[in-house]
């Protein structure tokens, strides 16, 4: 069970950590987990690039380990680079010293403030942690969860709630993943159509917490 826009109860619940981008300015900040991945990342990064978009990877460090080349496209390309743990650890069934320590594996490959924890799981503790270990760490959740990992989600509907859910200052989730593929490259393409012809511009997150 996820819920494709995340309510504002939760937000306020978890101040420390920044959920959407509080602008005037008719932007989208989009966001891709998991990667990088080889077929699946560099098709994102060709879409991004038909409409001039840039964005955030989250990247697991193994993933960087196995596929440096592809990393490196990614940075080439003017995306920022996000921290997604080394092994893709749920925070609330690990201890935090060994989410510390896995954080901080990945941050050795990846050398960035930005972080989102996997599955959007994290311990108060962790949070405190993950600051005192690195103090100039921002961590995103976001917005809108495109849904875009459900394999029973039609790509139709994953689109549908997409555009339904995302405005100005909204921070989506999509999944460079092969598991998320088949529903990614049918709703990125078409989204930025359709958010591009109503003005939308698409940047990457920066440290103090916008673009």
């Amino acid at each position: 069970m996820y819920l494709v826009k995340t309510p504002w109860l939760l937000k306020k619940l978890y101040p420390q950590l920044t959920w959407d981008i509080k602008s005037t300015n008719r932007c989208i900040y989009l966001t891709f987990d998991d990667g990088p991945i080889p077929i699946v990342t560099p098709a994102v990064l060709n879409i991004l690039k038909q409409y001039d978009a840039k964005a955030t990877f989250f990247c697991i460090g193994d993933n960087v380990r196995k596929h440096p080349d592809i990393f490196e496209h990614v940075k080439a390309s003017g995306h920022a680079i996000g921290n997604h743990t080394f092994n893709h650890l749920k925070g609330w069934k690990t201890d935090t010293q060994t989410y510390l320590d896995n954080f901080l594996q990945a941050d050795k490959l990846l050398n960035t403030p930005l972080f989102r924890p996997p599955y959007g799981r994290i311990k108060r503790a962790q949070v405190r942690a993950l600051k005192a270990a690195k103090p100039d760490l921002n961590i995103f959740m976001w917005d809108v969860l495109s849904g875009d990992f459900d394999m029973a989600l039609k790509p139709e509907d994953c689109l549908k709630a997409v555009l339904k859910y995302t405005e100005a200052g909204s921070m989506v989730v999509f999944h460079d993943s092969i598991k998320a593929f088949k529903r990614l490259e049918y709703v990125l393409p078409r989204a930025l159509e359709v958010w591009s012809k109503e003005g939308y511009s698409f940047s990457p997150l920066a440290p103090e917490g916008g673009s």
